[in-house]
This record gives structure tokens, sequence and C-alpha cells, in this order.
């Protein structure tokens, strides 16, 4: 089993460290069907791997100065509440459901990085209303994280390159930053319901910090077009065995 753990781990930590998403996506579903805890215990530790993992693939992008503050400080505080209300809503909504809203969000997500992402900014001057543009951004994220363990990064990039105009360099540093928060929120918010498994987190999180700091500083060299359309193969793989995990009711 731990196997199989270590090698998720890998898997995720790369896919961070490169595209600055995929860990949550990949590991609750990893965590369910492949591992076999329950999806309350699954959320819970995917939230600790979806604060440790961003950290490793966010140092390289702070020496090199790719993330921007103001927005992170804006959307990470309309998402730590958010993450929250997506906790409380969770509880009350069955494992069926909340598994067939993940591979919903996966195929979308699968989807969107298909397609060409739109051609980064050339400044960093931020656009009117900004910050109300940040704060709905960081409701969306927030929540998600909250209600299904997701970091949001796969959200949080193509929606700070659509509403915000930043670099898709930057937007990956921030929505780096912006996981980290939430996912520190989203596990405050779970402890009161569910705990993690630390030696399944462990195992998991380990090489995937391992992988994602050896990625990041591997991404430059990399076609990001390449990445992006492996990435959305993998996730809508996931999805649909998700989707199918969910029909037949299992």
């Amino acid at each position: 089993m731990y196997f199989g753990v270590v090698v998720f781990g890998l898997l995720v930590g790369c896919l961070t460290g490169f595209v600055g998403a995929g860990g949550a996506i990949i590991a609750v579903p990893a965590l369910v069907y492949v591992v076999g805890v329950p999806l309350e215990t699954a959320i819970s530790t995917s939230l600790i791997i979806g604060g440790a993992v961003p950290i490793a693939a966010l140092v390289p992008r702070l020496r090199n100065r790719l993330v921007d503050w103001k927005v992170t400080g804006a959307v990470a505080a309309a998402g730590i509440p958010a993450a929250f209300a997506g906790t409380a809503v969770g509880t009350l909504v069955s494992q069926r459901i909340l598994l067939g809203a993940f591979a919903v969000l996966m195929i979308l997500a699968g989807i969107q990085m298909l397609r060409p992402r739109p051609q980064p900014a050339t400044s960093r001057v931020r656009p009117p209303a900004w910050a109300i543009r940040a704060v709905i951004v960081g409701l969306i994220v927030g929540f998600l994280t909250g209600l299904l363990g997701v970091g949001g990064g796969f959200i949080t990039v193509p929606a700070l390159v659509l509403a915000l105009d930043l670099p898709i360099t930057l937007a990956i540093g921030t929505s780096l930053a912006i996981t980290v928060v939430n996912a520190a929120a989203g596990i405050v918010a779970h402890l009161s319901a569910t705990q993690p498994d630390w030696a399944i987190a462990i195992a998991f999180g380990v090489p995937a910090a391992i992988g994602s700091i050896v990625a990041a500083r591997l991404a430059g060299r990399v076609s990001h077009k390449v990445l992006q359309r492996s990435f959305a193969v993998l996730v809508l793989a996931v999805a649909v065995i998700t989707a199918a995990q969910v029909i037949i009711g299992k």
C-alpha cells in the first residue's frame, strides 16, 4: 500500500512543481480508491499534503520574485472564511455527491488545461477593481478547499490570469502561496470533524515535496504546452474513474 502512496506522492509533487496545480485533485481520489481510506479522512489528509507540497514548489519561485503578495493577501483573506463555510456544507452532503462534484470539477479542469492559456500580460499593472476581483476568486477557491479538500491551484491559476491579468508565471507562484494559506485554513476547519491519517500524509508528502522541488527547478527547461496537455489527460482519466465509481455506487 505504502509503495503506491509514495509513487502517487512523487507524481503529485512533480505536477505541482511544474504547473502549480494538481495536488489534491489527484490525491483525494487516489487516497479513496487506491489506498482505501474514507473520504473524510482523505480530504483532511490531502489538505496536509496540499499545504506542504506547494511550499516546496514555491521556494524556487520566491527567489525569482514570482509572487504577487497583494493579490495573495486579498484572495487568502476571502478564502479563509469561505473554507470554513465549505467545510460546514460538506458535513451535510453525502460522499457520493461530493465525489460526483469532484468528477465534474476534474472534467472542467482537464478541459481548461487542454485549451491554450491566454497570452500573459506584459506588465504587473493591476486591472481596475482588482481587489474586488481577487476577493471573488478567493471566495470560490476557499469554499472548494473546505468542501472537497482541493487547494485550488487548477482553478486559481486560470482565474488569476483571466480575472486579474497576471502573467502565467506570476499566476503560478501566486497560486502556490494562496494554496498554502487556504490549505492551512482547511486543515483547521477539518480537524474539528475528522483526523488526517498522519502516516499516509508523511508517506505521500515527503516524496511529493522532493518531486515538487526538483520539478520546479526544471520547469523552465520543459515545454509548458506538453506539461499542460499531459496534466489535462491525467486529470480527465482520474475524472472518468471517479465518475464510474460514483455511478456504480462503490
